[in-house]
């Protein structure tokens, strides 16, 4: 396993459409998850696709088993390596609620999100995963998918005064990198 750098927004990388993984359960695909969750482990983060750490492939991880220090108050979200998601809305409703990203460190900002979602995708070894999710679960899954489609959270946000830097926004909040 390995820890890779984690690419920040402005490199041209991030704003790709990945592409479709074809074979699943390779060495490749469980080493590149492996990697992934060593990645995010070490970064403290909620989640992690494939294009931020320069793989052009359509795979997020996201969850632990444990709370995450820089989201306390959050539910825990079942650890999931997600491959070829599709994410469908269920209803029309819409919550705002704040973000950050392993790219845009040191930031945060409201972005709104689908409140219940149904996503459906496989996993590493090509079995078919299919929930239905609302509230923290569904935002980490739509976040992470959207770097899937080359789009960050900022491209979402839609009042700019609930966007700034981390460390002014939440004092004695850790202003490491957020996601």
């Amino acid at each position: 396993m390995a820890v890779h750098e984690i690419l920040k927004m402005g490199d041209e990388r991030l704003l790709r459409v990945a592409k479709p993984v074809k074979k699943f359960d390779t060495p490749e695909i469980h080493r590149l998850v492996a990697d992934m969750f060593e990645t995010m482990a070490a970064a403290n983060g909620a989640g992690l696709a494939a294009p931020q750490i320069g793989v052009d492939l359509q795979l997020v991880i996201f969850g632990s088993d444990a709370v995450n220090p820089r989201y306390p108050d959050a539910p825990t979200v079942p650890r999931t390596v997600l491959i070829n998601p599709e994410i469908t809305p269920i209803g029309g409703e819409e919550e705002e609620d704040w973000e950050g990203c392993l790219s845009v460190p040191g930031l945060r900002g409201v972005v709104p999100r689908w409140k219940k979602i149904r996503y459906t995708g496989f996993d590493p070894r090509g079995e078919r995963i299919d929930r239905t999710v609302s509230g923290f679960h569904a935002r980490v899954v739509q976040h992470e998918c959207d770097h899937l489609l080359g789009k960050l959270y900022p491209m979402r946000i839609r009042d700019f005064t609930r966007f700034g830097f981390t460390e002014v926004l939440f004092p004695g909040m850790d202003a490491g990198d957020d996601d």
